[in-house]
């Protein structure tokens, strides 16, 4: 079976620093950043990305709908 791996892009410039999407992942992918956007929040991004599964909850739980999660299959190498 192909192990699915997940990628987050999340819009900097949008996320208000709520954390709801860090508090939902299950594989402690998500973490919100030191740096702050334009408008002065602390904006999501991905501080583990090999952890990532694609399942996705972050951007179910997002409020500001900034958040697009990617699925890639990654092939068994035996």
């Amino acid at each position: 079976m192909a192990k699915v791996r997940g990628a987050v892009v999340v819009e900097n410039e949008v996320c208000k620093g709520c954390n709801l999407c860090v508090v939902a992942c299950p594989q402690d992918v998500l973490s919100l950043n030191k740096e702050v956007n334009s408008k002065g929040y602390h904006y999501s991004y991905m501080m583990n990305p090999e952890a990532c599964t694609g399942c996705t909850n972050c951007a179910m739980v997002c409020p500001d709908n900034c958040i697009t999660v990617y699925r890639v299959k990654q092939a068994n190498v035996a």
